[in-house]
């Protein structure tokens, strides 16, 4: 039996988990967040006190990482290191650079990238993160790439960030996201870029119900189920 892929890439901040996660509970696919699974190597080397830019240190981690992700009885994804469950520690806003860095290594892409294509093999599924429809399913049935403007983005993060509590300032917030976006773009490793079949969506000023409603107006009208 075939699956249906939709790969959603764009720049940190443009929404992708929140808007992906909602159209595949719409869509009644599955959802992975391929960030957090990034965000969960570069969590692991934080807490081995290994650089993220030391690649060879990063490296090292990855045979002994104890890397699992599993679904509770709502569907929702749960990261988990050698056995204890990471799915909030990894959304520390720190943890940003770590995952950005760690994501950059070709290695590290390399040793993750088997296990998001057998989920994509097994499920209906939507799939979120830099290289989805170029790298990771250059074959999925639908591609999107959703983007913002940074400014927007930033405010986004900054409000996130101050509703669970963090000290923040948007200043900070809007340079780690520009910081990020150079990172992404400018890698070796498989770069944040738009694939040549890739739907371009621009959420900027738009609500998440509104970008939402986007969204699936365009997956369905690309699977023909409009």
């Amino acid at each position: 039996m075939s699956h249906i892929s939709v790969a959603i890439d764009g720049p940190s901040g443009a929404g992708k988990s929140t808007l992906a996660r909602r159209a595949a509970e719409e869509l009644g696919f599955r959802y992975l967040d391929t960030g957090a699974i990034y965000r969960t190597v570069g969590l692991a080397a934080r807490e081995s006190g290994v650089d993220p830019g030391d690649s060879a240190s990063v490296i090292g981690l990855l045979p002994g990482l104890g890397l699992d992700i599993v679904f509770d009885e709502n569907g929702l994804q749960h990261m988990v290191l050698k056995g204890r469950d990471v799915s909030r520690e990894i959304r520390e806003n720190d943890i940003s650079r770590y995952a950005s860095q760690v994501s950059a290594i070709p290695q590290v892409r390399e040793f993750l990238l088997e296990l998001q294509r057998k989920f994509a093999r097994e499920h209906d599924v939507v799939m979120d993160g830099r290289d989805i429809g170029t790298v990771v399913l250059p074959d999925a049935e639908v591609k999107v790439f959703l983007t913002a403007a940074a400014e927007d983005r930033a405010q986004r993060r900054y409000q996130e960030l101050k509703a669970q509590g963090q000290p923040v300032d948007y200043e900070s917030i809007l340079s780690q996201v520009l910081e990020r976006d150079r990172n992404d773009t400018t890698r070796s490793a498989a770069p944040l870029r738009q694939a040549e079949d890739a739907i371009r969506l621009d959420t900027t000023g738009l609500s998440q119900e509104e970008s939402l409603a986007r969204l699936l107006k365009l997956i369905r009208e690309r699977l023909g189920t409009s």
